[in-house]
């Protein structure tokens, strides 16, 4: 059976380490996007977070200004957070019909009880109706670092069903790690996923450009290691917490050892210092690269 093709970019090797990368947004962070939009390449993939608090409207709202900025929308679906079928087949309907969605991604999310009937991203994708409202692609969650309720073995296994089960019902997987300081990590576990039979594409996460006590404070929230040997690699020391910080040197490693055992792979960007500065950083960083 002929696998499905997540993107034609995916089919040809990158020009730079940041060619066709991915970023994400809230709901709340449309303005900032307008702002952003003519310094983005366009077809630029934009994820359109699940946060607890905003309404579906702003998320269906949000996913149609991304494509009418001439970008590729793609929703986030928290599976604890959706309270009923009719919620999530509602959602799922509205951004297809309304801003074209084509590719969606999919987490558990945080809360250890579901609000609803799905108690895991699997859940959502056993009802089918991803493939019913012709979505091509499904994002799925990588843990480079481990997870959390996971043990490591358990966290493969889940990782080689759901995109078994994405496949069998005619969507392209696409993996998309969490993100992280310590590229080691990262691509110590894409040697392991191709070595397992993984050739999924993925996206590594990249924490974009941000003051450190917000990086560090991100990293706690979702479980991230950043011990001071981990914050050095990525050119940081925890005993200064004052200023700002970008990923340059994460990202200048992933150029430097990215290669052909690792698989098709580009970077997504999580804005954590805000839309328009990400941007402005991934601009910057090409241009000082001659990129």
């Amino acid at each position: 059976m002929n696998k499905p093709v997540i993107h034609p970019a995916w089919n040809s090797a990158p020009a730079g380490i940041t060619d066709g990368y991915s970023i994400e947004i809230t709901a709340k962070d449309v303005p900032a996007l307008r702002e952003a939009a003519p310094l983005m390449p366009k077809d630029t993939p934009v994820a359109v977070t699940f946060l607890p608090g905003e309404e579906a409207d702003a998320r269906i709202a949000a996913a149609v200004a991304v494509r009418e900025l001439g970008f590729e929308p793609m929703p986030h679906f928290s599976a604890r957070r959706i309270v009923s079928h009719d919620e999530f087949e509602g959602y799922l309907a509205a951004v297809v019909a309304q801003a074209g969605v084509q590719r969606c991604f999919i987490v558990a999310g945080d809360p250890p009880e579901p609000q609803g009937p799905f108690f895991d991203s699997s859940a959502l994708i056993a009802t089918g109706a991803f493939e019913r409202n012709g979505i091509k692609a499904i994002g799925i969650g990588g843990h480079p670092e481990g997870h959390p309720n996971m043990s490591a073995q358990q966290a493969w296994d889940v990782l080689d069903t759901k995109i078994a089960d994405i496949e069998a019902r005619g969507m392209a997987p696409l993996v998309v790690t969490q993100f992280g300081f310590d590229p080691d990590a990262f691509l110590g576990w894409l040697k392991q996923a191709r070595a397992r039979g993984i050739d999924t594409p993925i996206r590594i996460g990249i924490p974009g450009p941000a003051g450190i006590k917000t990086l560090l404070r991100f990293a706690a929230r979702c479980g991230v290691g950043a011990s001071a040997s981990v914050m050095a690699k990525y050119g940081l020391s925890i005993t200064n917490l004052l200023g700002s910080a970008g990923p340059d040197k994460l990202v200048d490693t992933f150029a430097a050892q990215l290669g052909d055992e690792h698989g098709k792979v580009r970077l997504h960007f999580y804005p954590f210092g805000g839309l328009k500065k990400c941007v402005e950083w991934i601009g910057d960083y090409n241009r000082r690269h001659g990129l």
